[in-house]
């Protein structure tokens, strides 16, 4: 935040970002806040209020980043944007990339959930590592343990998981409302389990994998959604994607690629082809979408957030 800046949040009331991305945070440090209500989401308006009313620092989940980095921003004035920040959903390097060649900002990511405040940022003070999630946040004890509760060392996967024996992060959930079970489910032995898998590397920072129930499992390899999906995001004609598992007799699970493609390109066979060789080329090999499912639009939470569980359920 800066003096006389006009910070700008966008999130749903319906969604606990909501207060923490407008009020709790920026209103209650000093400053202004911009509003925009609108029906459906435009990117060029959306890039027009920018640049009419001056808005300085800019909180929006990947989504919105996603739409605009494939418009023309040089139509727009956006000399105003200082900071910008991301919420919501793991950020794609590819998005961070554009909008970086773009602007000239480094996007800020931070991870957090409505049970939680942000666990894990790229702190102002932190380089920012493209497809990082950032360092765990004061307050917060953060452990990463493999699925025998054991802590995870450089590079390996695990859960990410809250310790609430020391002391109980401000802002915390106290349980979900008349679910007791649930809350024993995922909260025992002082230890909080978000359902989120991710690994960290030398430096301290964390990296997004997925959540553990979106993990796919084909032929004895782990395979996280979110890396296939970044891998995707890098190809000029994906404008967004998302990966789920599909059951298969001999490899157990499949990757499934379903894709809204940008502006100018069209479903094929050909372009099937073009984007498994894709991702063969830019991550593992094993892990390139055997199946790819081209669709209009993804179907999303009223915050932006994909929802995978739907297109699972419609398989």
């Amino acid at each position: 935040m800066t003096d006389g800046g006009l910070h700008y949040t966008v999130a749903d009331t319906g969604w606990a970002k909501a207060v923490w991305g407008k009020i709790y945070g920026q209103w209650i440090c000093g400053s202004a806040v911009f509003v925009y209500d609108y029906n459906k989401f435009d990117p060029l308006k959306m890039l027009e209020i920018i640049s009419k009313h001056k808005v300085t620092t800019f909180c929006a989940p990947p989504t919105i980043y996603r739409f605009l980095i494939k418009e023309d921003t040089s139509q727009y004035d956006l000399s105003s944007l200082k900071y910008c920040v991301v919420a919501g959903e793991p950020l794609n390097p590819e998005v961070y990339n554009q909008f970086y060649k773009r602007t000239g900002i480094k996007l800020m990511e931070a991870y957090g959930q409505t049970e939680l405040t942000v666990v894990l940022c790229t702190f102002p003070w932190m380089e920012p590592k493209p497809g990082s999630m950032g360092k765990p946040a004061p307050g917060y004890d953060v452990l990463l343990l493999d699925e025998d509760d054991n802590p995870c060392d450089v590079g390996q996967e695990g859960q990410i998981v809250v310790q609430t024996s020391k002391q109980m992060p401000l802002g915390m959930f106290d349980e979900y409302y008349r679910d007791k079970e649930l809350t024993e489910k995922v909260w025992h032995d002082d230890k909080y389990y978000t359902g989120d898998m991710a690994w960290y590397d030398e430096d301290g920072y964390f990296w997004f994998v997925g959540r553990s129930d979106d993990v796919i499992k084909s032929s004895g390899y782990r395979i996280g959604p979110f890396e296939v999906e970044s891998a995707l995001m890098e190809h000029p004609a994906v404008l967004e994607c998302a990966i789920t598992a599909v059951p298969d007799e001999i490899r157990g699970q499949i990757v499934k690629a379903t894709v809204v493609l940008s502006r100018g390109y069209k479903p094929s066979d050909e372009m099937v082809l073009e984007l498994q060789n894709h991702v063969k080329k830019v991550t593992a090999p094993y892990k390139y979408p055997r199946i790819i499912d081209f669709v209009k639009e993804l179907p999303k939470t009223i915050s932006g957030k994909i929802r995978r569980v739907e297109i699972r359920d419609q398989q």
